[in-house]
């Protein structure tokens, strides 16, 4: 008899093509009509088109947002948002715009609504992760989730495809870890697989023709079902890994978990034969750790923390900050193994 506890989600999804003209429609269903718009330096041809979209109802646009969302950053867009009114905040883009709507809603309570971009996944989670002082701290905050999500297809038809790559392999660690998690569930189990399948059947196609509106709409279900999993259950030793190399190095957090990925999934192989079994399924290979580490080969996305910018003199900091608080993980988290994981996946060696 299976015994387990289900989280279910209280966010609103609207999936399609051209879906982004429904925002003023949604804004009004929240009963609000002063929206901030928020944005990376990157994004703002983007944010200006969504803020026509809305018309008076945009009382401003906030176009800072960073990654790993900086506290300093974010009490800049508090302020910027009070001094406008607003009553709620749009986040356009990926993991740093929506992270920062999510440290402004804890800090003010507003309302999110975000129109995702990437394939970060995100926008799904109660998961606020914050830097200070080059140390990123995660916290699992239920008033943060997203009230509304719009998906929209054709905004991911110009998201570069190298970038989309790395994008795609960070929702696939979302997919991957929920099958081994603490707390998985069946439910969970079962979108994992789902977000696993479509990931690696949409991501070569994205590689290869971009502009491939159907891969495009597969890899975007298959991020949402990820970060779906990543909201309804907990994460283990391959997330507090990429926390602790993003909030201590720098490193660009897709590239990382790209990069990590295959190492902790060769760490957990003997500790999680069902959910090493699903992998492999999905990516039509004998062995889940080096079926990820040819997937990324194959797609031309990076394999070796020293090319993100790691430093090697890194790695013994970086294990002592792995093991210590560690997340839950169905291997032990010793500091040994963990240094000689890092090691690995510095030089971009084989996991």
């Amino acid at each position: 008899m299976k015994t387990f506890v289900h989280r279910g989600q209280i966010t609103k999804v609207v999936f399609g093509s051209g879906t982004r003209s429904r925002i003023p429609e949604e804004v009004d269903a929240l009963g609000r009509g002063r929206v901030l718009v928020l944005c990376t330096p990157g994004q703002v041809d983007q944010a200006s088109e969504i803020r026509e979209l809305l018309g008076a109802a945009a009382v401003g646009t906030f176009t800072e947002a960073a990654p790993h969302t900086p506290v300093e950053v974010t009490e800049k867009a508090v302020a910027y948002a009070e001094s406008v009114g607003a009553d709620c905040v749009l986040a356009i883009g990926g993991g740093s715009t929506i992270g920062l709507g999510k440290a402004i809603a804890v800090r003010t309570g507003l309302p999110q609504l975000a129109l995702p971009t990437t394939y970060a996944g995100s926008e799904m989670t109660p998961i606020l992760g914050e830097t200070e002082g080059h140390k990123k701290t995660t916290r699992r905050l239920p008033e943060v989730l997203v009230k509304t999500v719009v998906y929209d297809v054709d905004l991911t038809l110009t998201f570069p495809a190298a970038i989309s790559v790395v994008s795609g392999i960070n929702a696939m660690a979302h997919a991957v870890e929920a099958l081994y998690a603490q707390d998985r569930d069946p439910v969970a189990f079962l979108m994992a697989g789902e977000a696993l399948d479509s990931l690696t059947r949409s991501l070569p196609v994205v590689a290869w023709r971009p502009d491939d509106a159907e891969a495009r709409a597969d890899a975007l279900y298959g991020a949402w079902l990820a970060g779906t999993c990543l909201g309804t259950v907990g994460m283990a030793l391959h997330h507090k890994v990429c926390h602790v190399l993003g909030g201590t190095f720098g490193l660009s957090h897709a590239e990382t978990h790209t990069v990590v990925l295959p190492h902790v999934v060769a760490y957990n192989r003997s500790a999680a034969p069902q959910a090493m079994a699903r992998i492999a399924w999905a990516l039509a290979w004998d062995d889940a750790a080096s079926g990820l580490f040819d997937f990324a080969g194959r797609l031309g996305a990076p394999r070796a923390l020293r090319d993100l910018g790691m430093p090697e003199s890194g790695i013994e900091q970086a294990a002592d900050l792995i093991v210590r608080d560690g997340y839950w993980n169905p291997r032990p988290v010793e500091r040994d193994a963990v240094r000689a994981l890092l090691t690995r996946a510095w030089a971009g060696e084989a996991p």
